[in-house]
């Protein structure tokens, strides 16, 4: 994590007791467009292939675990608390959840997710297929720190 991120989570806080588990990231893909989106509401779910998370050795979400969204420029926007986290085969999620991620439409998640985890799990040398399992992240908004 950097030290804009960690001065806004300390900044956060304040004098409170806060949690240690805390996390900094940004989206894979239009980054700067994915944040505010969280920003404004429309999206409040993510995923990624489970896969992914085991070869780069990096945990699972965990529900009340808090992130703090990056921009482009990796200067925090936001502050998220995980809420729900299920793994579930690509070709299972429903409508509902990929609605949630804000993309406007069960099809334009699916294409948009498909082309994503072709290009990310080729680059590491597996195969995408349907049931490719992914970790699905519903979130709530904390914190806003600036506009994208």
């Amino acid at each position: 994590m950097n030290q804009l991120a960690k001065d806004y989570w300390e900044q956060f806080w304040g004098e409170e007791e806060h949690p240690a588990l805390v996390s900094a990231w940004m989206f894979g893909e239009a980054v700067d467009e994915l944040a505010q989106a969280v920003i404004d509401g429309r999206k409040t779910a993510t995923c990624s292939a489970l896969k992914l998370y085991e070869l780069e050795n990096e945990p699972v979400p965990v529900i009340d675990e808090y992130s703090i969204i990056l921009n482009s420029l990796e200067e925090p926007v936001a502050i998220i608390k995980t809420v729900d986290v299920s793994v579930i085969p690509m070709n299972e999620v429903t409508e509902e959840f990929a609605l949630a991620e804000g993309d406007g439409s069960y099809r334009n998640w699916k294409e948009i997710h498909e082309r994503y985890f072709k290009r990310e799990l080729g680059k590491v040398g597996l195969e995408f297929t349907e049931d490719v399992l992914l970790v699905c992240e519903r979130f709530e908004l904390v914190d806003v720190k600036l506009q994208v």
